[in-house]
């Protein structure tokens, strides 16, 4: 098949969920240059035989550049149908969280599943439709429709020091039971926190929410600080931004 728009069309078609996937593999996974076929298969919970394989046909369709023990990278028309398919992902996501009601945990696999089969226009008018956000409700950014990323703060909350105060912009994770407790316990996007303190080696940090709250959720008059103790395995996938420095 030759390597043209019409190819990609067909092979997102053909090969939806399994092109796509590994589409959206190779882009979250890729820095400063290939990744291996065993950091796809752990991600993707598949066979390395079967990575090496897919990789194959990829790269025939113009996908990707390929070689055997060095890995794998997105060509531009990779790229670009990458983030086609994560723009659609991200925009499902917030359509069904902020419009019909679905909790943090329960989008992801919906969306899987619808971003395959919608089609540009539709993607572009539930843009519109939701006034062309630049990140969905986990924090994470939206790619436009040019392939453009909107940048955001990446301090990992984890790396707070006692006395900081901190802005929560995203949950780095796909990991529903993950993604539920840091929800029920309130840390989200636009939450601001401040670092108490650290157990020794930094095992577990205690938080306090800078505004009053009661309960998760709820907050106003009446309402009373709230703290929270969060493990540093947890404080890593949330990332955002560094406020100052308290007294």
């Amino acid at each position: 098949m030759a390597n043209t728009a019409s190819g990609v069309e067909s092979a997102d078609t053909q090969l939806s969920s399994s092109v796509g996937d590994y589409l959206k593999t190779i882009w979250q996974l890729a820095h400063d240059g290939p990744v291996s076929t065993g950091d796809i298969a752990k991600e993707l919970g598949v066979t390395a035989p079967s990575v090496t394989g897919m990789l194959g046909r990829m790269s025939g369709l113009g996908l990707i550049h390929y070689q055997p023990y060095r890995g794998a990278e997105l060509t531009e028309e990779g790229r670009r149908e990458a983030l086609r398919l994560i723009r659609r992902h991200r925009l499902l996501e917030t359509f069904m969280i902020n419009e019909l009601g679905f909790g943090w945990e329960e989008v992801h696999g919906e969306a899987e599943l619808m971003e395959h089969v919608v089609s540009d226009d539709f993607t572009e008018r539930l843009a519109a439709h939701l006034g062309q956000p630049e990140f969905d409700p986990h924090g994470d950014p939206i790619p436009r429709a040019d392939g453009s990323l909107p940048s955001a703060p990446d301090t990992p909350l984890a790396e707070l020091r006692p006395g900081e105060r901190f802005i929560v912009h995203r949950v780095l994770s796909q990991d529903s039971e993950l993604l539920g407790y840091l929800e029920g316990v309130g840390i989200e996007p636009g939450r601001q926190l401040t670092l108490r303190s650290k157990e020794p080696g930094g095992a577990l940090l205690h938080l306090e929410f800078a505004d009053a709250r009661g309960a998760p959720g709820k907050g106003g008059v009446g309402a009373t600080a709230r703290s929270l103790a969060l493990s540093r395995a947890l404080a890593e996938v949330v990332l955002g931004k560094l406020v100052d420095r308290q007294s």
